[in-house]
């Protein structure tokens, strides 16, 4: 579900100025993350957030994002997070349950869809194969490297910031380097 974020980039646009009007929230899933990722009630600490459904669904739809610091109890104790997440409505949808479980397709399919008061709704949004899935390596790649990029320069200087990329980006250079050499470049400053 976390993957249905990148979509919701889009969404976001279409429903900022209309969250006091949604009427309810449609997520249709697979069967394993209604078994495993669909929460109702009081989320306690960040690792709960991290495993509800409703919970990243919310985040998406407030910000139009998901990042790690939005899983703390500054951002959780926002009201509008359990206001949408009460709107929410999740139910199974037997193709996509068929699908997770097909060893040549595995897809994790979800979708969204939201209701307002006037009657009005969002188009169905579906993802079936988020970034980070095995068919969408290609473009799941640059994404995670940027990501990788952007923490490194959260704890390091430009200059290792380079040499750690510079390596990673060498595989033969990377693979021919020991990992204690690797684990010191990884060490503060």
């Amino acid at each position: 579900m976390l993957k249905l974020l990148l979509k919701l980039q889009l969404y976001f646009e279409q429903i900022k100025d209309r969250l006091n009007d949604i009427d309810k929230i449609l997520i249709s899933t697979h069967e394993s993350a209604i078994r495993i990722i669909s929460k109702e009630g009081t989320l306690n600490n960040p690792a709960d957030r991290d495993h509800c459904l409703q919970y990243m669904t919310a985040i998406g739809l407030l910000k139009g994002d998901l990042i790690a610091e939005d899983y703390e109890d500054d951002v959780a104790s926002d009201p509008r997070v359990d206001h949408l997440r009460e709107k929410m409505v999740i139910e199974e949808d037997a193709r996509y349950s068929k699908e997770y479980l097909e060893s040549d397709k595995r897809s994790i399919s979800n979708a969204i869809q939201i209701f307002f008061n006037d009657g009005s709704s969002t188009e169905k949004v579906e993802v079936e194969y988020p970034i980070g899935h095995r068919r969408r390596r290609e473009q799941g790649i640059p994404l995670l490297v940027e990501k990788f990029e952007r923490n490194l320069k959260t704890q390091f200087s430009e200059s290792r910031v380079e040499s750690i990329l510079s390596l990673c980006a060498n595989q033969e250079a990377l693979e021919q380097t020991p990992v204690t050499d690797f684990m010191n470049l990884m060490v503060a400053e």
